[in-house]
């Protein structure tokens, strides 16, 4: 049972419109992200997980200290210690030494790793096209403009309470 089948039985809101849409926002992120993972798994024997780290790696082609590719992920250095070790026994993925940081390393993609991401993201974009395949041109426009208005909308909240 997903998210929004559970609201069926849930008690009254004063603002229901707003809580489905939020509850079918997140529904069709999770079907979709199930799919991706499982489209990854069977077709290159890979993760989501490891997908994003080659993707944040791909987009320093110098290379990414650990601990920052830890806060773009979101997750903790332990988990993408974890993971880029895989990597690099796969030979995706290279560590480096940091110039004058005996403690840190600098990890980047190999050229097989570049291919082999490359690859992957090509067929992942057509993953996400066919999600949203329902939808036109049209259709896709107008729901970014409008997702974009709630980011801002709550970005600038959140400012305005960490201040």
């Amino acid at each position: 049972m997903d998210l929004e089948a559970r609201l069926h039985g849930a008690a009254p809101s004063e603002h229901p419109e707003a809580l489905r849409l939020w509850l079918r926002l997140l529904t069709c992120t999770q079907l979709i992200e199930k799919q991706v993972r499982s489209h990854l798994r069977a077709q290159f024997d890979t993760t989501l997980p490891r997908f994003d780290l080659m993707a944040q790696l791909e987009r320093a082609p110098d290379g990414m200290k650990m601990k920052e590719l830890s806060r773009r992920m979101m997750v903790t250095s332990g988990n993408i210690t974890g993971i880029t070790d895989q990597l690099v026994d796969e030979g995706l993925v290279e560590r480096m030494d940091v110039e004058g940081d005996r403690r840190a390393y600098l990890v980047r993609l190999t050229p097989q790793g570049r291919a082999q991401f490359n690859t992957m993201a090509r067929q992942h974009e057509q993953w996400i096209v066919e999600a949203f395949a329902a939808l036109g041109e049209r259709d896709i426009a107008t729901l970014y403009r409008l997702l974009g208005k709630v980011k801002e909308h709550t970005q600038n909240n959140s400012l305005e309470t960490a201040e």
